[in-house]
């Protein structure tokens, strides 16, 4: 079996889970536009994380953070910040998936050599 390069990947794929259920578990799955967002990025997150478990690159954990950065910012840019328990779930969720995001990109000697030595060659 091979052994998973970075713990914060399956995790991810976990938290792509959550916000794909997520309508439905907090009961907003009657608010289009957060049900819509939650399930597409929980979808893409998903891939994105299966992709790094399964062949680790740096590209992939830049896409995770982006989507945890959308996330973050989702419910005013999509104008769901009055609905409560939706805006929450997307700024928590979506601050764990960019910090395990960076996290990785920060800690992972093949992933961070651009932070040091400046762009990869």
């Amino acid at each position: 079996m091979k052994q998973v390069k970075h713990w914060q990947d399956p995790l991810n794929a976990l938290l792509g889970a959550w916000l794909a259920l997520s309508p439905w578990v907090l009961g907003y799955q009657d608010q289009m536009a957060p049900m819509a967002n939650g399930i597409a990025i929980g979808l893409a997150l998903i891939a994105a994380s299966l992709g790094a478990i399964f062949v680790p690159r740096a590209w992939e954990e830049w896409t995770e953070g982006a989507l945890g950065l959308w996330m973050v910012v989702s419910p005013w840019a999509l104008g769901f910040s009055m609905h409560m328990d939706a805006m929450r779930n997307a700024v928590a969720s979506g601050i764990v998936i960019l910090v395990l995001a960076l996290w990785v990109l920060a800690t992972d000697k093949d992933y961070s050599a651009w932070m040091r030595h400046g762009a990869a060659h």
